[in-house]
Formats: C-alpha cells, structure tokens, sequence
C-alpha cells in the first residue's frame, strides 16, 4: 500500500519548530510554493518511488547514525533488492554516501572525503546552519553529529530535494532539511545563522563580491562562513583564471581565484580571520561515475594524454576549504 503524498508533509516538523523565526518562516512558505507547484515532467515517477519506500520491519523502528562516511539512515528492511530499485529511480545520487534502510548508496562523491578536510577546523554544538547549494543534504547529517541544532539546506535542483526525502523517510524528522530554492531566491532580513556552508557554489556566480556579500547578510554578527572553492594551484595564488567558454566541460565557472586572490575577495566583502584550511586537487577516486550516477563525470573532463590539465588545457580542478568570520 502506498504511503501518504510526502510532499505535502515535507516541511511539517520545521513549522512548528520555535528555531524557526520570522526570516525563516518567509522562507518556509517559499519552499512549500515552489514544492507544490512545480511542474518538473520527472516529478510524479520520483512522487511515486517515494510512495513506494516501505515501512520499518515489525517492532524495529528506525534508527539513525550520522557520524558514519556513509549515514546509516533506517534499519535494514526485508527486501533490500526491491529498496535499491525504488531508490535508484531518483538517480542520479551526487553527493553522499549513505545507507538507507539497509542499501549502499555509492554516490559520485566521496563527500565524507570532503567533511574530514573541514571537520577539524570548526565545532557546530549547538549552531543554526544553512548550507547553500546543499545537493541531497548530506552534509546536513554530518552537521546534526556535529552538534548543530538546525540545519537548513537550499537547493533549486528538484531531484535532489526527492533524494533528501528519501532519507527523511527513514531518519523521521531530525532537523534537516532541503528547501527547493536558490541563493537568489532568499528574501532580505535577518536570518542570524551562527555558520553558512557555500561548498562548490561561488564559481557559479558571475559576480563573486555579491554572492560573498550576501553570504554575509545571512550571519549573526560573529558568525562563521565555511567555503570551498574551486582555485587555481599554489603557485598561481596571485591569479584570476577566467575560462573562455567552458572548465572541465562545465558552461557557468566563471572565475577560478589563486587563494591569495580569494583571501581578497573575503576580505572585500567584509570578513575577518580568514583561514585557508585545506588545499586538494581533486581526483577520479573521489569524484567518478558509479551505478547510482551513470552519467560522466571528472574523468572524462581531464586531458587523457595529461591528466593534470582539463580538456580545455586549464589546471585541472582544486579546491580550497575556507573558514571565516564577520
């Protein structure tokens, strides 16, 4: 028997939460519109997997471990062959890994790889967090064992949202979640986060000091910026890459800053105690196709006769963890 229409119940818990406040429930009305208007010609398949996830077995209950490279969401259920082909209809899985109800989601990223860079350097007990461009909300998971309180991702892509209601299915209603909005969809006010995630985000933008700045908006007074960028190697810290057409097969990377240059453009934008943290090439190991992302990905945007480069002869993607403060 199919389960209710998990779409109209997606943000429920988050409307009767008292974290909430004024900025975010402007913004929860935004996610509810967008959610039930949308008109993506995927979306009654991806309605239907999700109506198709079973229940818990008999007396088990789910059960969660966030503090896992793979969040293991849901006890095993009984049939974990036709729990694979329900959750693989809302491929393609970018970021994890997880383990829901029992299945290994072997994602395109390794983005466990990604929260040990940053882990270290920051401590969320107790913090309010938005993560912007939060994919499926991976992230999110590995922030509530961190000790965050809330955790509030925006995401546009609408699989990815159908993905993080899939793995709310089965960790039931901790305090994370996708809202099916951009950066440029959040309203002005104060929102007063304690720390904003932008992780793989600010290339995307055609002006980097506006996405900074508005980043800023977001943030209590004191509050932490964690940002990962794409940046040029080490020994181009002083320089601006502006791609021609395309970077690694991607149309919309506009710029790829040196650190040097990105530690300016924090600084422009109004943040202080700006630390690079962390600096890695990323490689096919941690970014690659796998039955759950069938399509290409890093391997076939580098130079096969060097694989330092990308197919448009342009470094080949690294990547710079960052963390600030107002």
């Amino acid at each position: 028997m199919p389960s209710a229409d998990p779409l109209k119940a997606a943000y429920r818990s988050l409307r009767r939460d008292p974290e909430r406040g004024d900025w975010l429930e402007l913004v929860l009305g935004l996610a509810e519109q967008a959610l039930q208007n949308h008109t993506h010609g995927d979306l009654p398949r991806w309605r239907s997997a999700l109506q198709a996830l079973p229940e818990p077995p008999q007396g088990s209950g789910w059960t969660h471990d966030f503090d896992q490279c793979a969040p293991r969401l849901g006890t095993p259920v009984n049939d974990l062959g036709a729990l694979r082909d329900v959750l693989i209809k809302l491929h393609p899985w970018r970021k994890g890994p997880f383990e829901l109800g029992g299945v290994l989601i072997d994602t395109e990223w390794r983005s466990d790889w990604k929260w040990q860079r940053v882990s270290p350097h920051i401590d969320l007990g107790g913090e309010r967090v938005l993560d912007i461009g939060c994919g499926n909300g991976y992230f999110g998971w590995r922030m509530l064992a961190d000790g965050a309180r809330l955790v509030v991702g925006v995401d546009p892509t609408l699989v990815f949202v159908m993905q993080w209601l899939a793995c709310r299915h089965f960790a039931g209603e901790e305090k994370n979640y996708v809202l099916p909005l951009g950066i440029e969809d959040l309203p002005p006010g104060r929102a007063d986060f304690d720390t904003v995630f932008s992780m793989g985000v600010l290339y995307h933008r055609r002006d980097h000091l506006e996405h900074l700045q508005q980043i800023r908006s977001l943030l209590r007074e004191g509050g932490r910026l964690v940002l990962e960028t794409l940046v040029l190697p080490g020994t181009q810290a002083n320089e601006v890459l502006i791609p021609e057409s395309r970077y690694a097969r991607m149309r919309n990377v506009w710029a790829v800053p040196g650190t040097g240059v990105l530690e300016h453009w924090l600084s422009e934008a109004g943040f202080r105690d700006i630390r690079v943290v962390d600096v890695t090439r990323t490689t096919v190991d941690e970014q690659r196709s796998t039955e759950w992302m069938r399509f290409e990905s890093l391997a076939e945007s580098l130079d096969p006769e060097n694989p330092g480069q990308t197919l448009e002869g342009y470094p080949a993607p690294t990547r710079a963890m960052v963390v600030c403060r107002t």
